[in-house]
């Protein structure tokens, strides 16, 4: 609900996923992905923050492979709050998205996700 350092959803390692279950089914058209600034930063630095990541539309929780709708890089160095347009053609209308993060800017323990929000036109 806020953005003070450590009220992040943080997970082991450099590789993990969410999904995410939007209240309707939309078009998605962009995605945002908020880290505190390095200013906030205890340490100074934000290298638990995601760095490579993708984001998938699914049909349902269950499914394995869902639609690519983008694969994307985190900048450490840019704004806290970056906005990511979907990549690939898509004509469908999701209700559940997946964010898989592949690696992170250099913390050995684990990744912090502030913030992850879904853009689009209602289906």
């Amino acid at each position: 609900p806020d953005m003070y350092p450590g009220n992040c959803w943080a997970f082991k390692g450099s590789q993990g996923y969410l999904v995410v279950r939007l209240s309707m089914k939309i078009y998605p058209t962009a995605f945002t992905v908020e880290h505190i600034p390095k200013t906030l930063s205890p340490t100074g630095n934000i290298t638990s923050a995601p760095r490579n990541f993708s984001v998938y539309g699914l049909d349902d929780e269950y499914q394995e492979e869902g639609k690519l709708l983008g694969e994307y890089v985190y900048d450490q160095e840019g704004e806290p709050l970056q906005m990511f347009p979907v990549m690939e053609e898509n004509e469908d209308a999701f209700q559940i998205v997946e964010l898989r993060i592949f690696s992170n800017w250099g913390h050995a323990e684990y990744t912090c996700l502030y913030r992850f929000r879904v853009h689009g036109r209602p289906a």
